[in-house]
C-alpha cells in the first residue's frame, strides 16, 4: 500500500477519479507523462480523457479504457485492482435511461466538457438554451497562437451566422479551458461588429460564457459577420485544441501558430462525428460533454487536457477518424479545412519534445 496517507485514503474510499488524481500528484507525472506510457504500451489515450477521469466528469468504461486503468495501476505503482475496484458496475446504456451524469467515455462527443448542470446553469443567467438552433454557421475562421511556454494565449475568431428566424441578436460563446485555467484571468475582446455583453464563469469547470451582442435583432435569411478575441493568460501547457459543432456547419477553418523558440514534435489533425441532435436519446436532456454554445458550437480550450483536451471519446456513437499528420509551414504554423462538418468535434493535437 502506497507511503502516501492521502493517497491510501482515496484508494481506500474513492471515488475513482479522486484516487486517480491523488496517485498523479503522488507520483508527480503530467497527464502528457501519463499518456505517453500508455502508448508505450499499445494504449491510446487521449489527455482529455484522462483530465476528465481525474476530474469526474467521465469514467472508462469501454475495453480499451478499462484496459488503460489497468496499466495506469501499474504505471503510478499501485496495488493490482486497487483503481479498478473504484469504478463500480457499468452505467445502464440505451434508450430512456435519463440524464447521465458524470458521462461515461463512450458518450458522445459533440459539445461541452465540463458538467453539464453547470453550463445549464450559466447559460440560463444569460437568457440562454444549449440547443437554441436561431442561428446556422456558414463559416467560421479561427487563428490560435501557441507562445513559447507552450500554452495558448490567445485565439481570434471570425465567425459568420446566418439567422434561421426572425429576432437573434446575439451569439452566445462557450470556451473551457485546461485544467489549471484561472478563469478569472480569461479576456474576451470584440474586434468587429459585435460588442461583448454578460459574462458569466466557474473555475470548478474552468467555464466562461459570454455574449457577443449584434446591435439588433436579425430577419431571417440575414448574415451577421462577428470577430473576437478570446485570451487566457493562465500559462497552462496545451497540447491540442478542437472546436464542437452541436449541429453542422457550412465551412470551419483552424490555423494554429507556434512560436519559433516553442515547437512541436509532430502535429495530427483528428474528428470525431457525432449523433445528430434528432438521434440522441430521449430521455437525455442536458447538454452533451464537451460544451456548446447557445447556436452550436463550442470554443473548446486547448486540452493539457480541452480541450481539451481529448478521451479520447471514440465509441459506436462518437468516433474518432484516424489522425492525419500535419506540417509545419515556413511561419510555423499549420492549418486544417473542413466543410460542411457537424455534429461533431475537428481539431489540432501535438506533441511536445
Amino acid at each position: 500500500m502506497p507511503d502516501d496517507p492521502q493517497l491510501r485514503l482515496a484508494l481506500n474510499e474513492g471515488p475513482f477519479h479522486a484516487a486517480l488524481r491523488a496517485a498523479v500528484e503522488a507520483r508527480g507525472l503530467t497527464l502528457e507523462r501519463l499518456r505517453r506510457h500508455l502508448e508505450e504500451r499499445g494504449l491510446r489515450v487521449g489527455m482529455t480523457s484522462l483530465s476528465y477521469w481525474q476530474q469526474g466528469l467521465r469514467r472508462p468504461e469501454r475495453p480499451e479504457s478499462l484496459r488503460a486503468v489497468r496499466a495506469l495501476e501499474e504505471i503510478l505503482a499501485l496495488p493490482p485492482r486497487s483503481l479498478m475496484g473504484l469504478l463500480g458496475p457499468p452505467r445502464p446504456r440505451g434508450r430512456g435511461q435519463g440524464a447521465r451524469s458524470p458521462a461515461g467515455d463512450g458518450e458522445p462527443a459533440a459539445p461541452l466538457a465540463g458538467s453539464a448542470h453547470t453550463l445549464s446553469a450559466l447559460l440560463h443567467d444569460l437568457d440562454g438554451v444549449a440547443d437554441d438552433r436561431r442561428l446556422h454557421v456558414t463559416a467560421m475562421y479561427e487563428t490560435l497562437q501557441i507562445g513559447t511556454d507552450r500554452s495558448a494565449t490567445r485565439r481570434e475568431t471570425l465567425q459568420v451566422v446566418r439567422a434561421r428566424r426572425d429576432d437573434p441578436d446575439r451569439f452566445i460563446m462557450v470556451y473551457r479551458g485546461d485544467l489549471g485555467c484561472d478563469v478569472e484571468r480569461v479576456r474576451i475582446r470584440a474586434l468587429e461588429d459585435c460588442r461583448v455583453g454578460r459574462i458569466r464563469r466557474d473555475g470548478a469547470t474552468a467555464l466562461v460564457v459570454a455574449e457577443l451582442l449584434f446591435g439588433r435583432a436579425l430577419e431571417a435569411g440575414e448574415t451577421q459577420v462577428i470577430r473576437y478575441e478570446l485570451a487566457d493568460p493562465s500559462g497552462v501547457e496545451t497540447t491540442e485544441y478542437e472546436r464542437a459543432f452541436r449541429f453542422p456547419a457550412d465551412q470551419y477553418v483552424l490555423r494554429v501558430a507556434f512560436s519559433p523558440a516553442a515547437l512541436p514534435s509532430r502535429v495530427r489533425r483528428f474528428a470525431r462525428h457525432a449523433p445528430g441532435p434528432g438521434d440522441r436519446d430521449p430521455g437525455d436532456h442536458e447538454p452533451d460533454e464537451h460544451g456548446t454554445d447557445e447556436h452550436g458550437t463550442d470554443d473548446r480550450g486547448p486540452t493539457g487536457w480541452e480541450p481539451g483536451g481529448r478521451e479520447d471519446t471514440e465509441s459506436a456513437e462518437s468516433a474518432e477518424s484516424a489522425e492525419s499528420a500535419l506540417t509545419l509551414n515556413a511561419h510555423h504554423a499549420v492549418h486544417l479545412v473542413t466543410g460542411p462538418f457537424g455534429p461533431g468535434a475537428v481539431g489540432v493535437r501535438w506533441d511536445w519534445p
